[in-house]
């Protein structure tokens, strides 16, 4: 049975991260507040975000950038974690 959690994401009860997904304090409160499907919903956005703003995991600079678009997206914090100015999705598939 999975553990459950209040996600702070999806406003709801849900099945929860299996392990903490992030280093520190940040990834502990995230194990303890958000879903899997939250954290799913997330890496998507993160991908988008990394893409469009041309980030790099090599860079501690980008590390930061990234982390504060967690925050925002995962718990409404700051003004980071919403789409990227100027994104445009792509078209949809026919």
């Amino acid at each position: 049975m999975s553990r459950m959690v209040n996600c702070q994401l999806l406003k709801k009860e849900a099945p929860g991260l299996e392990e903490v997904p992030h280093p520190g304090e940040l990834g502990i409160r995230i194990y303890e507040n958000i879903s899997a499907e939250g954290w799913r919903q997330w890496m998507d956005r993160l991908t988008i975000i990394m893409n469009e703003m041309q980030l790099s995991t090599a860079d501690p600079r980008a590390l930061e950038i990234i982390e504060q678009h967690m925050t925002g997206f995962l718990f409404g914090e700051g003004e980071e974690g919403q789409m990227p100015a100027g994104f445009q999705p792509p078209p949809a598939k026919k």
